[in-house]
């Protein structure tokens, strides 16, 4: 008798869950067979690059334009396209001075600012207020980050213009230094900005262009180095893989807008670009540290095993051979390295044409 009454129940519960399922979710059947792994709006890419000592490391693009400028996105879709990409802040830099949709109104510059940081917090994702201030060479174009009024920076000159938004409170760096002409210069005005402790970075890469003299720059002046995708069109149309897109990597001791704002005026920063890494030596360093393990097999025969932790694919070359070695993401090499020998990461820039460089064992 007990075994039938628990059958009962068993039965009823049963029915009672079936059917608050078919209340909540939708019947598959001949009239209708949703497919929701193929939704990929939900999803986000995990990319391992490690955090260093007291720092978390931040994936970053702080170069990005939407319809309120000349850019064909909405500014909430990127939140969310920097979102599925496995970033973790962005700053949406429309131009100040250029706009080219009829259909959108641009009496407010602030205003695709605002609708990004809206998502922002709906999606957890850090969007910094920023601007790009766009005038012809030799000054060129400036990003300005951390603006708290667009509106005011769009004056007749250009230097009033860059004076407004340090009064902000802005962070200045200089964009894509080897555009339009293909010709990277760091003119007078840029230097005379450096000794004013107005302008504070440079972007080494931007899109798919690197400016290799830039390198130097940054070393001579004490700059920030950036790497950023300066969009205009969807991601999708140009970053397809995984770690594609290029990032500035923020090392921050808070998860949020100040606390990128505290890194970047502390120079806390390198740049990521087609499996590239470039900056301070010291950074480099520790994340290639944090990377991989070492492991002795045997010492006879010089014989190591290179376990790359990471998301990102080092190029070593050491000794006499002319190409470099992958050192493949989350793979081990197994591979003979007499002890002593300097390996150079020929992927990692220090400077322009200098490798990081250091021994493994």
């Amino acid at each position: 008798m007990k075994r039938i009454y628990a059958s009962i129940v068993f039965t009823i519960l049963l029915i009672v869950i079936g059917s608050s399922i078919k209340l909540k979710a939708q019947i598959q059947n001949s009239d209708v067979y949703k497919h929701p792994g193929l939704n990929q709006r939900n999803y986000r890419v995990n990319i391992n690059i490690p955090d260093l000592d007291g720092f978390e490391t931040l994936k970053c693009d702080f170069h990005i334009h939407s319809v309120f400028s000349d850019g064909r996105v909405w500014p909430a879709m990127r939140v969310d396209e920097a979102w599925n990409a496995g970033l973790d802040a962005i700053a949406l830099t429309d131009h100040v001075e250029v706009h080219k949709l009829k259909e959108v109104d641009y009496s407010d510059l602030n205003r695709s600012n605002e609708i990004a940081q809206e998502r922002g917090v709906q999606l957890g994702m850090l969007v910094i207020p920023g601007a790009e201030i766009t005038r012809k060479k030799p000054l060129g174009h400036i990003n300005a980050l951390f603006i708290k009024d667009v509106n005011k920076i769009k004056v007749p000159n250009e230097l009033d213009a860059i004076d407004e938004a340090v009064r902000q409170g802005a962070y200045l760096f200089l964009n894509h230094p080897g555009w339009p002409n293909d010709t990277s210069t760091f003119y007078p005005v840029h230097k005379k900005l450096v000794a004013e402790g107005k302008l504070r970075g440079i972007e080494v890469f931007n899109g798919d262009e690197q400016y290799p003299k830039a390198l130097n720059w940054i070393k001579e002046y004490q700059l920030g180095i950036f790497s950023n995708t300066d969009l205009h069109y969807t991601s999708a149309d140009s970053y397809w893989e995984k770690l594609q897109r290029p990032m500035t990597l923020v090392f921050v001791k808070e998860h949020s807008v100040e606390g990128i704002k505290e890194a970047l005026f502390a120079g806390r920063t390198l740049a990521y670009f087609d499996n590239h890494l470039a900056g301070k030596e010291e950074y480099i360093k520790e994340i290639i540290e944090k990377s991989i393990d070492v492991k002795i097999v045997n010492p006879k025969k010089n014989t190591i095993e290179i376990c790359n932790k990471s998301d990102i694919t080092y190029q070593i070359r050491f000794g006499r051979y002319m190409y470099s070695i992958p050192l493949f993401a989350n793979k081990t090499l197994r591979i003979d390295i007499p002890s002593g020998t300097d390996i150079a990461f020929t992927n990692c820039l220090i400077g322009q044409d200098r490798y990081f460089t250091k021994k493994l064992w």
